[in-house]
């Protein structure tokens, strides 16, 4: 262990047993999810032919604030929880920052990142449904690794549709799915009528999250004894995230401190929302002071810059409208390797959280996140995937405003995965080859028009 750090670890018995509901607990309820041909509010039930049917009760409950973890489920958490909080002493000593750095390592998990807190959830869900296969998109291949393990250890087929740009940059992603037995398809594809439809319109189409979800969806619609499963975004994902938070709550205890601000990397929102939710709940029911921040990548900033509407979490528009900080459905991100932050839309809860104020956003650009990247695995070990370079650049930013004003601030952010398969993204940042990407308003104003006509009246 590095002496320049400190790691805090849960004994077995303090795993959490419950996952942590925001939405009972938010002043200000999320809008709800909408059926795109009559306007009207969906039910549990409506989501029944896609979802497994536990996870479609807690897309919508926002009565209960905390929901039981399957023993099931819990038992595989055993196997790599609890997740260690770290004191990031070698980076303040770098940065010369009077602020204390912690860091919950998600990198530990046994497919590298934090998504298979959720994946083994989602694939439990199916598998007590009597489904048998399980489709779900993936972009840098985070999620698609860790559902096609979830699968495998739950006995489930597994399909998964990965983003073109991010099938080429990351084939070791790629390896591992197939390892763990599962199909990978390079979306868009000619296998679904989606990929069919996006392609004959846009022959060099490179790929986007929407357009892979979209594939999934039509796939699970049409294979018997078939789910849907999602990574991010939706509601019940970042419950099932909730336990990095949790754990957190208590190992912050054990090192006699509390964060004033919590940072994470934004895609859709899975991993901000898993570590920030537990804390956000002291923040809404006792008023505690502390600042949450999204870390989202200047080239795909819907926080920031995109426009709170109804729109699909899709690109062909198979899911319900969704009410959301998006940059509209058809938004075509640039080929940056953080591959799985390139979407263009933000979860319900947290478009919520972000309107009400209790939240905020920072857009990052891709050099800033791999110099911090760099600088991170120099100082604690790590080389942190793409994404998480993110939420690390914006705690640098906050050390360095600690170190401008002398204050003694807390960080905690979430290491949501690491970057061992993306070396090929540090090759070309060292080479000096990679390059930022940023939208005009025009662009992002000539996008957002699409979606004007899916409002409610």
């Amino acid at each position: 262990m590095n002496h320049l750090q400190k790691r805090y670890f849960l004994p077995e018995e303090e795993i959490p047993r419950y996952w942590y509901n925001i939405q009972a607990d938010m002043k200000h309820k999320p809008l709800p999810p909408l059926n795109p041909k009559t306007k009207e509010p969906l039910k549990a039930e409506d989501l029944y032919p896609i979802f497994a049917k536990a996870v479609c009760q807690q897309e919508l409950n926002q009565t209960d604030a905390w929901i039981k973890i399957p023993d099931e489920v819990r038992n595989m958490y055993k196997y790599y929880r609890s997740t260690p909080l770290v004191r990031a002493y070698s980076l303040e000593k770098a940065l010369g920052t009077p602020a204390h750095i912690y860091f919950k390592n998600e990198s530990v998990s046994p497919v590298g990142s934090h998504k298979l807190n959720s994946a083994l959830a989602q694939a439990y869900y199916c598998k007590a449904e009597g489904v048998t296969n399980i489709t779900t998109e993936t972009g840098a291949g985070q999620w698609g690794a860790a559902l096609s393990y979830a699968a495998q250890a739950f006995g489930l087929e597994a399909a998964v549709f990965q983003v073109k740009i991010s099938y080429t940059q990351k084939p070791y992603r790629r390896s591992i799915m197939q390892t763990f037995g599962a199909i990978v398809t390079p979306s868009p594809s000619m296998s679904t009528r989606a990929g069919k439809d996006i392609l004959t319109q846009y022959p060099n189409h490179q790929g986007s999250l929407g357009t892979a979800i979209s594939e999934a969806i039509e796939l699970a619609g049409h294979t018997p004894h078939c789910k849907y499963t999602l990574g991010s975004v939706l509601n019940h994902v970042a419950l099932h995230q909730t336990v990095i938070g949790l754990e957190a709550e208590k190992q912050m205890a054990m090192a006699g401190e509390y964060p004033d601000v919590i940072i994470a990397c934004f895609g859709g929102g899975s991993n901000f929302g898993g570590i920030a939710f537990p804390f956000m709940r002291h923040t809404i029911m006792e008023g505690k002071k502390t600042r949450y921040v999204a870390a989202e990548p200047a080239s795909c900033p819907k926080l920031t810059r995109g426009k709170f509407e109804y729109d699909f979490g899709d690109e062909t528009g198979y899911t319900p409208l969704l009410p959301m900080y998006t940059l509209g459905h058809s938004f075509r991100p640039s080929n940056i390797h953080a591959g799985g932050l390139r979407y263009h839309g933000a979860g319900v809860i947290v478009s919520q959280l972000m309107k009400d104020k209790l939240m905020e956003a920072v857009d990052i650009k891709q050099l800033e996140s791999f110099q911090a990247g760099t600088l991170f695995a120099r100082t604690e070990g790590i080389i942190p995937a793409p994404e998480s370079c993110h939420a690390i650049a914006a705690a640098v930013r906050e050390a360095n405003r600690c170190k401008e004003t002398g204050e003694e601030e807390v960080i905690l952010f979430n290491l949501s995965g690491h970057g061992l398969i993306d070396m090929s993204a540090y090759d070309q940042y060292l080479e000096g080859n990679l390059q930022n990407y940023e939208l005009t308003d025009d662009e992002i104003a000539k996008n957002l028009t699409t979606i004007e006509s899916l409002q409610p009246k």
